[in-house]
């Protein structure tokens, strides 16, 4: 999973025919917990790019695209927003797939 080091490089990557942006932090423990079992999601569903952002080092467009609470998946079809896995609803396996299925992934 690529991480998002830019403004630049996340308008690229949303403008894409499909990418899932992870937003997170370093200091979240529902984080961690997301990272013990996204690499076997990732692997099954490789159709879309999958990158990371930290939500500390760009609020600007966390606040844009509405990410409250850590961690949050946004599905990204051609610069458009179409699917927001909040945090709550992030943290088992079951959730994120039913969330990518929801999506149509």
């Amino acid at each position: 999973m690529e991480k998002i080091n830019s403004v630049e490089r996340f308008n690229e990557v949303i403008a894409t025919d499909g990418a899932i942006v992870i937003f997170d932090t370093t200091w979240c423990p529902d984080c961690r917990r997301l990272e013990m079992f996204i690499d076997d999601i990732i692997n099954s569903h490789n159709q879309v790019s999958w990158h990371s952002i930290d939500k500390d080092e760009f609020p600007e467009i966390a606040e844009k695209y509405n990410v409250m609470g850590i961690p949050s998946l946004l599905y990204y079809k051609n610069g458009e927003k179409l699917g927001h896995l909040h945090s709550a609803n992030a943290k088992s396996p079951e959730q994120v797939n039913e969330f990518l299925q929801e999506v149509g992934i």
